[in-house]
Parts: C-alpha cells; sequence; structure tokens
C-alpha cells in the first residue's frame, strides 16, 4: 500500500483548544470539517495521546483556530510536538476567551463547539461538535498540510494520521519533533544558541541516528 495517496486527500493546519480546570490547553490538528450547516456541527479529530483529548472530553467544549500560510511556524512546533500536561503553551502566546474558549490571536478564524456526539478509533477520538460561535479575527490564505510541508519544510507530529516516518541515514534527528537536519555547517559547528526550525528545541535535544 503507498501510503503517499493520502498526502491527496485535504488537510488543513488548525489550533484545537480547551479547558483544563481554568488552565487553556491546546494542539495541532489536521482533521477537522464542518458536517452540517443547520444546525452548524464540526468534526475534529484527536489523538488519545493528545492531553487535549482529555479536556474536551471533561469539559465537553472545544474551539478550532484556523492558521494561515502566515502563521510562525514555530507556533505549530510548540502547539504540535509538546503536551500541554507539561508545557503552558500559552504561556506567551496572546490569546483571547472566545466563546467560552481560549483562541490565539493570530489566527484566521476561530469557531467555539459544545460536543455533541464522539466516536473513539483505535488512535483517535472524533469529537463531533455543535457550533455555538465563531468569528474572522484576520484575512489571509489558509494553511494547508501540503503548504506546510513544501513551503514551510514543517514536519509532522507521530500522533497525526498523515505521519510517516523518514529515513535519517545518520543525520542528526530532533527527539521532540523528529526534524532532520540538513544544513551545510557541521553540525557541531553551529551556535550554543541554534535552535530547531520547527519547534525550538535547544542543540542538546538533537542525536545522532
Amino acid at each position: 500500500m503507498d501510503k503517499k495517496a493520502f498526502y491527496d486527500l485535504s488537510y488543513g493546519v488548525y489550533l484545537c483548544s480547551s479547558w483544563d480546570k481554568g488552565r487553556p490547553v491546546g494542539c495541532v490538528a489536521n482533521s477537522a470539517v464542518q458536517i452540517t450547516s443547520d444546525p452548524a456541527t464540526v468534526a475534529v479529530s484527536l489523538n488519545h495521546d493528545n492531553y487535549t483529548n482529555q479536556c474536551v472530553k471533561d469539559t465537553g467544549y472545544f474551539a478550532v483556530a484556523i492558521l494561515g500560510e502566515d502563521a510562525d511556524p514555530l507556533l505549530i512546533g510548540k502547539f504540535g510536538f509538546y503536551s500541554s500536561k507539561d508545557k503552558d503553551k500559552f504561556a506567551d502566546v496572546p490569546y483571547a476567551v472566545r466563546g467560552k474558549l481560549p483562541v490565539v490571536d493570530g489566527c484566521l478564524s476561530w469557531i467555539s463547539c459544545k460536543v455533541v456526539s464522539s466516536m473513539e478509533t483505535s488512535t483517535h477520538t472524533v469529537f463531533l461538535g455543535e457550533v455555538i460561535d465563531a468569528g474572522v479575527l484576520n484575512k489571509g490564505t489558509p494553511m494547508t498540510y501540503a503548504y506546510y510541508h513544501k513551503e514551510l519544510k514543517g514536519r509532522t507530529s507521530p500522533k497525526a494520521p498523515t505521519y510517516q516516518q523518514e529515513e535519517t541515514d545518520g543525520k542528526y534527528v530532533c527527539k521532540i519533533c523528529g526534524y532532520v537536519y540538513a544544513g551545510e555547517t557541521p553540525f557541531g559547528s553551529l551556535p550554543a544558541d541554534w535552535v530547531c526550525p520547527v519547534c525550538g528545541a535547544p542543540k542538546s535535544q538533537f542525536e545522532k541516528r
């Protein structure tokens, strides 16, 4: 089976958020879609290993922030490769409570939902949410996963449905996000303050594989 066929499906890049006892939490999701228009409902798929998954189950609410092509790749790295259980992802990210939920300021638009149904798969939960509010914050072109990979050279989290392991061939690999360093400067000669361009991890988080 050629799994590259799945790349021809249309994926966006979204930040799904919720609450954890009053603390904002969130993660990257690439599977979000409007299901019906009246009443407006949206479905989003979250990996069981994402802490946000459990928070959505506990609160019964989630928001989807739609990112634009001009979104900072490090924002995607922070929300896509770290766990809200261990890291306050919103600590230095401007956001506001919109439709009862935390939503980052830099997104194009947002949709907040109340969970009305869910379906469990072997690895993910698909939440069906009735839209309780929505809004547009900025103009721009919505980011697709194809753009994220081809233009921004972004990586896919192992928790994402589209993840495929890449051959590393003795190169230095980020232990957080899987970014494979392929620059012309030898890895050992990079400045001490150099960080992973995808998730912001320091050099100490890289290992040769």
